[in-house]
């Protein structure tokens, strides 16, 4: 028997690829890290910032917020279920986070040329304000996010 298969849509296969690396990420989910959206190339990601990831200065500043936007990055870059890495992170913190802050952080491709993908992300605070400026560059590697051909 001969089944014709409906090929999925962009936004489908974003989102599978999506539940798939999530299952998988420990870490984010441990940060409390929620996924508010994805599409193709790119993605949206908050999270509170508790008093366990504050530094010794009282807020937060650094480690978990660049956590936060490389996550975001990783969402967005495997949003066509191509497997990607990343290959080089820059980050600029503008502002440091308090306790309570709900940090989201939102990705948008650059560029996608054959294996090599550049994307902003930018961290804002609940009120708006600029966190962080993320940008990365990713690298596509053989076979898919979520294990299908």
């Amino acid at each position: 028997m001969n089944k014709h298969i409906e090929p999925m849509s962009d936004q489908a296969i974003a989102e599978a690829a999506r539940d798939a690396m999530f299952a998988g990420d420990h870490c984010s989910r441990s940060l409390g890290m929620e996924i508010l959206s994805v599409g193709v190339g790119e993605a949206v990601v908050r999270m509170r910032i508790r008093r366990d990831m504050l530094n010794g200065h009282g807020t937060c500043h650094g480690g978990m917020i660049f956590t936060l936007a490389d996550s975001c990055f990783a969402f967005a870059c495997n949003s066509r279920n191509q497997r990607a890495v990343a290959m080089s992170c820059l980050i600029d913190f503008i502002k440091p986070a308090k306790e309570g802050d709900l940090l989201t952080a939102a990705a948008r491709e650059v560029s996608l040329a054959g294996r090599n993908g550049i994307y902003d992300i930018a961290v804002t605070n609940g009120d708006g304000e600029q966190v962080a400026q993320f940008r990365g560059k990713s690298l596509i590697i053989p076979g898919t996010v979520t294990g299908d051909p």
